[in-house]
């Protein structure tokens, strides 16, 4: 059975059940906290689990795109283990139970009609005393009883081991179905029965739940593999072609069959190379792009550790973008969007790619390096502490490490590593346990109010009872505390306030009952409550009190202005750079919003021109701009803009202002694109590799940044006695002439201190090493390099820290090491950033060199002399 038709024919067996078949969750549920990636089926369903939404049905059936990296070191090397793998599932809340759950996971297997497994070759666990499972399973499927097996708490319990251990929340007992193969038994289903409410420690913390559901789990790829009789997951349909896709790109032939040790490591290299880049086709298709932090960290992993792979099979150049195409034909039925991204997920991919072999490259002579002080030691044992160091400080992979230290007779101490890894961890608070069903005051007002029912399209005021108070996140049933300094939270049953959510920030403005006022300086929602967060300005507002609930309207003109003005510019932005430019984020405040894009370079000045002109002759034509509310399915059949990983519900909002814009949006806009007034681009800027930001201004805000610019041109003008349209060729001549004149001020002792002799003369020795750190008047980032550089060549070992005065009270600072002090480990990026932080900036760069910008030049002088003694503390240490 091919395995479209596997996910085909599970889908429909359920619906024949009276389930409602429900599309796949995005892969990154930015709105849920507790997850990086959805990790299960049941993760879109978390509210109708807890009862904290309108129940539209109460069976419900998916196949579910998953992500998880808890076995991560597995992939490639079992036959079951994935990063990326889809799960089917079928789910009830508080409507059918164990009964059906287990006589329907039966009949879908067994029957001639769906699977066809022999009976004969089933087997099931149940948790050690739910005998009600249990007589399911002996008297109604007659499954014989050296066929079920009863494990204890951490085998057949979810969440695991969750009677003894935790956490608190719901929970329950799961009966697991295995399917005997040529190479034992495969796990391919849990059910498990959510009937239980953990609180507190045992005994008799199970309590249990009022409304009991099912929430079941089949892996999709191993029932495949079973299905088609493969030894793996690898080899099913959907993924061989992948596999060997993955071979051609790095010229090594799959040879799965062969006892070769070359080619079975090459056949584990090549499945791991096939799972991660199937991963990061899907994330990188839905927005995440490589990174230093969440779910980018992830993918950033990943990449790394298939293009890690590559190097081992001899590839030194990029080769993953090749294989997005593969991933999408393979993918196609079920997820045929992918197909629209391929040129972008390839382009992601090879960013990151280049960048890696960048690091190895970088890094292979530290690791030398290394290695030789290993020898010298008259050790075969690779520290583990200094290969955790080159990971952290150079990106240079361990594994990679391990390869290289095991071709020169040497291995790597792992558990020094890891040890390294672990102390790192605990000081960056990484690995902590997050609850998946986390409860709190929110839930009690539940009990009254489903959710607030927001009027702010159409009203900027609107009448309302008080349904919720939190006062220090705790339930109150009343606010009288004026002299608060903590701001408290307001829940209504209906309001005109937006939440903030989509980039547009959340409305202020007034409550106003019959005994207080209440100002309102945040608006933001969280499980379809709208909570008004400020401070109590007069009297007191009490539970069930009637209300007046009032934006501030010219603010809240001010962000349509912004959001509309978004809109009009994610137009001209694909009219100029071309469809494949797709918004990536942004964030839309009064009169002011930043769009983020994906573009590999720059624009140049014609191009913003181009952009920002399109904005504004759009904005004159005064077109209406107009919402409507349609299903999903409509809406991408009119054309309308979808954010890629973006979750949105089966009725949507459409926005369109002619017939050149047309995007889903539940935010707040004008009436008509004339109200937008003028849109002035202020800043574009890289943020990330691949990803580039425009700043911008509208309404009054860009009006009054014009008269600024053109007051400032004329003082320019005035000051250096030109006419303003000469100033660009003035102001370069006068460029010219500084920089001449900072070249022959280099050579020659100063009074302040910036001649090298001077500089040389005025440094504090250390261990044999020079340390310099001196304020060079009037210096810019190129004349300080420049001088560094004279100083590394005319003395050695040398740290030199040099910092100036800029304008606008900005303040630079630049280190430079000698090449024998980064050997030693030394590295600037480090040593400048407690400099960096005393002036209110923020460093970055490489070992021998780094610069940083700050804030507070009046805090320099501290500054240098903190890196002063900062350079010396290293050096006697």
């Amino acid at each position: 059975m091919k395995s479209d038709e596997l996910r085909e024919k599970y889908l429909s067996f359920f619906e024949s059940k009276g389930c409602i078949r429900r599309p796949s969750d995005v892969l990154v549920p930015r709105w849920d906290p507790s997850v990086l990636f959805t990790p299960a089926g049941m993760n879109q369903f978390k509210d109708n689990f807890l009862g904290r939404c309108k129940l539209d049905f109460t069976r419900a059936t998916t196949c579910q795109k998953c992500l998880r990296t808890g076995d991560i070191d597995n992939v490639g090397r079992t036959a079951y283990h994935h990063t990326f793998f889809e799960m089917l599932g079928n789910f009830s809340f508080g409507d059918y139970f164990k009964r059906e759950a287990i006589l329907w996971a039966w009949e879908f297997l067994t029957s001639k009609q769906w699977l066809g497994v022999d009976p004969d070759r089933l087997l099931a666990t149940i948790y050690l005393d739910d005998d009600e499972a249990a007589n399911i399973w002996l008297n109604e499927v007659k499954l014989p009883p050296d066929r079920l097996k009863r494990l204890d708490e951490d085998e057949n319990f979810w969440p695991a081991s969750a009677p003894s251990v935790g956490p608190d929340g719901v929970c329950g007992p799961c009966s697991e179905i295995y399917v005997t193969t040529p190479r034992g038994s495969v796990e391919v289903w849990n059910l498990v029965f959510t009937q239980f409410n953990r609180v507190g420690s045992p005994p008799n913390n199970l309590r249990p739940l009022p409304s009991k559901n099912i929430d079941t789990g089949m892996g999709f790829e191993r029932m495949a593999s079973v299905l088609q009789g493969v030894e793996t997951n690898y080899h099913i349909d959907i993924l061989r072609p992948l596999v060997e896709a993955a071979g051609e790109v790095c010229h090594v032939k799959y040879k799965p069959e062969s006892d070769s040790d070359l080619d079975k490591d090459n056949g584990r290299r090549l499945r791991r190379i096939t799972d991660h880049v199937r991963a990061c086709s899907f994330a990188i298709h839905e927005n995440v792009y490589p990174d230093n932090e969440k779910q980018g960290y992830v993918v950033r992993k990943l990449i790394r550790r298939a293009v890690l792979d590559g190097y081992q099979m001899g590839i030194h150049e990029a080769f993953l973008y090749q294989l997005p195409k593969v991933v999408a034909d393979m993918m196609k039925s079920p997820y045929p969007e992918l197909q629209e991204t391929v040129e972008r997920v390839a382009q992601g991919l090879r960013n990151e790619e280049s960048q890696f072999f960048e690091v190895i490259n970088a890094g292979m002579p530290r690791v030398e390096r290394l290695f030789e002080e290993t020898r010298r030691a008259n050790s075969k044992t690779v520290s583990g502490r200094e290969t955790f160091n080159l990971l952290q400080t150079y990106g240079f992979p361990p594994e990679l490490t391990e390869t290289l230290a095991v071709e020169r007779g040497m291995e790597l101490d792992w558990d020094g590593y890891k040890k390294a890894l672990q102390k790192h961890e605990e000081a960056s608070g990484a690995g902590q346990r997050k609850e998946l069903f986390k409860q709190g005051p929110l839930d009690k007002i539940r009990e009254t109010l489903q959710s607030s029912e927001f009027v702010g399209y159409e009203f900027e005021s609107a009448e309302a009872l008080v349904m919720g108070l939190l006062v220090n996140n705790e339930l109150s049933y009343k606010l009288d505390n004026l002299e608060s300094k903590l701001p408290s939270v307001i829940v209504l049953d209906r309001t005109s306030f937006y939440a903030e959510m989509g980039g547009q920030v959340g409305d202020t403005g007034w409550i106003v009952g019959p005994k207080g006022r209440f100002e309102v300086i945040d608006t933001r929602i969280e499980d379809d409550f709208i909570l008004h967060v400020g401070h109590l300005r007069e009297g007191k507002i009490e539970y069930k009190d009637p209300v007046k609930a009032t934006v501030d309207s010219q603010r809240r003109q001010a962000i349509r202005r912004a959001h509309s003005a978004t809109h009009l510019l994610q137009y001209a932005l694909q009219k100029t750079l071309g469809t494949q430019t797709h918004q990536k984020g942004s964030k839309v405040e009064a009169d002011l919003l930043r769009f983020d894009f994906n573009f590999d370079q720059a624009l140049s000045d014609e191009q913003l021109v181009t952009i920002e002109t399109d904005v504004n002759a759009r904005a004159m034509e005064a077109v209406p701009v107009q919402s409507a509310l349609m299903p999903k399915e409509d809406a991408q059949k009119l054309g309308a803009t979808m954010l890629f990983g973006e979750k949105y519900p089966d009725i949507v909002r459409v926005v369109s202002m002619g017939e050149y814009s047309k995007e889903l949006c539940g935010g707040t806009h004008l009436v008509n694109t004339a109200e937008t007034g003028l849109m002035k681009i202020i800043g574009e800027e890289s943020i990330a590799k691949g990803i580039r930001r425009i700043t911008a201004l509208t309404g009054l805000a860009a009006v009054e940044r014009v008269q600024r610019d053109e007051a400032l041109l004329r003082r320019i003008a005035l000051t250096i006695r030109a006419a303003v349209e000469d100033l660009p060729d003035r102001v370069e001549a006068l460029s010219k002439q500084v920089r001449e004149l900072q070249k022959k001020a280099l050579a020659a002792p100063k009074a302040d201190g910036a001649g090298v002799d001077h500089l040389v003369a005025d440094a504090v020795e250390v261990q044999g090493v020079k340390i310099i750190a001196a304020d060079v008047a009037g210096g810019t980032p190129q004349s300080l390099r420049d001088l560094i550089d004279q100083l590394r060549r005319k003395v050695a070992p040398v740290a030199v820290l040099l910092g100036t005065k800029q304008e606008e009270g900005k303040v630079l600072l630049i280190a430079g090491l000698s090449r024998d002090l980064v050997d030693r480990g030394l590295d600037c990026v480090q040593w400048i950033r407690e400099a960096a932080a005393l002036v209110g900036g923020k460093g970055g760069g490489r070992p021998d060199m780094a610069q940083a910008g700050g804030k507070l030049p009046e805090k320099l002088g501290q500054a240098l002399a903190l890196g002063r003694k900062e350079m010396e503390k290293r050096l006697e240490g």
